[in-house]
């Protein structure tokens, strides 16, 4: 036990200090505006599949956006069972900005999102085809401030970037969303530190597939979406490919855009994690085995080796727990709750890794990611559903 809680503590020092800074609040940016004469055009692509509850709030928060450049937007309706692109039609659009695809039969081995915005970045190409300007990726549940999309650009313009991609804020109201929603935020800057991913020399890459800006000329460099197809985590995919070309990123946390997507209910989160975490380790049984192993040594030993150890083993438990917990709290501090949840994340990270379990049985069991009604196998190819 006492090499156990040594260990963990040296992880917690590794971590603290060596690790990009991933546990500091993480860049936001400020609201602004690009000057007028510069501001390049913007094609705003939303993939939507059944998103009737959500899709008003989406899209007229985008075609309110205060840009003093030309922007449209493109949403691409994929296969929707409901109102959704009727609701679309229907919405005000007095500067005619808004165009509506009806998505067309996806292709073995794409995935759904990807095969729709797919099809909206082969219509912004066939309506402007000199690849200038950026392309704005968001989801059909985002709210967006009217000063979001300029942000964005001013960002991208100002440092020289090809994609800037925020996390937008989730919603934190409900307990298990307390409990579990600021958790994912945490562990996802562990896994994409946001200094790493802005560092040319990192390998590191990450983006948030809820709010990407992107060059026009970046994404027809690296090969279109069409490079993407079968990813299922497409966000970072894209990101990893944007760098290994020489391009620059930048991924913060937005205050400008919001999902207005709950998540009620923990096993909401729970399939949230499931659907893809088994997708991240590459379907490795070997990386499965050492990330539980190392979730267990880096949330489980200190508060094991606290509150049972005694003597050095307690002592370094002990420091561990305190690293661990402090380094959570301005997470906590960004969704405006107590410090006192910190001391549940023990018990948060159990969760996590059982749910990681659970998307590698899924996996090997036949049953795969499932999302919107589709079920992927491994590389993205459907195995039912439209």
């Amino acid at each position: 036990m006492l090499i156990l809680a040594v260990v963990s503590c040296l992880l917690w020092l590794g971590l603290l200090f060596g690790h990009g800074r991933f546990w500091q609040g993480g860049p936001i940016l400020a609201p602004a505006r690009p000057a007028a004469p510069i501001a390049p055009r913007v094609h705003i692509v939303v993939p939507a599949r059944d998103e009737a509850e959500s899709i008003e709030v989406c899209l007229a928060s985008l075609l309110n956006q205060a840009y003093d450049g030309p922007l449209s937007v493109v949403l691409v309706n994929d296969r929707s069972t409901d109102r959704t692109a009727a609701l679309a039609r229907a919405l005000p659009d007095p500067h005619g900005r808004l165009t509506v695809i009806d998505g067309v039969e996806r292709p073995a081995g794409w995935s759904g999102k990807l095969w729709a915005v797919h099809q909206g970045v082969a219509a912004v190409r066939a309506a402007f085809p000199d690849e200038a300007g950026f392309l704005f990726l968001t989801d059909a549940d985002i709210h967006h401030a009217p000063e979001h999309v300029a942000t964005l650009v001013h960002k991208a313009e100002r440092d020289g970037l090809d994609q800037v991609s925020e996390m937008v804020a989730l919603n934190c109201e409900s307990l298990p969303e307390r409990l579990l929603v600021p958790a994912f935020v945490f562990f996802f800057a562990m896994l994409y530190p946001f200094d790493k991913v802005a560092d040319s020399r990192s390998r590191v890459a990450g983006a948030a597939g809820g709010s990407i800006l992107i060059r026009r000329s970046r994404l027809a460099e690296i090969g279109g979406i069409e490079v993407l197809r079968g990813a299922l985590i497409d966000d970072c995919t894209l990101a990893a490919h944007v760098k290994r070309s020489g391009g620059g990123l930048y991924l913060g946390h937005s205050r400008l855009a919001k999902s207005v997507r709950p998540y009620p209910d923990a096993r909401d989160v729970w399939r949230m994690i499931a659907r893809t975490a088994y997708v991240q380790l590459r379907y490795s049984p070997v990386a499965l085995v050492a990330t539980v192993l190392l979730m267990l040594l880096v949330w489980i030993v200190p508060p094991v080796a606290s509150v049972f150890g005694r003597g050095r083993v307690r002592v370094f438990g002990g420091a561990a727990w305190a690293m661990s917990t402090v380094s959570f709290l301005p997470t906590l501090r960004r969704f405006g709750l107590s410090p006192l949840y910190a001391l549940a994340l023990p018990g948060i990270a159990l969760f996590y890794t059982g749910a990681t379990v659970q998307s590698a049985v899924d996996h090997h069991f036949g049953r795969g990611v499932v999302w919107k009604g589709r079920a992927y196998a491994e590389g993205g190819a459907s195995t039912v559903g439209p």
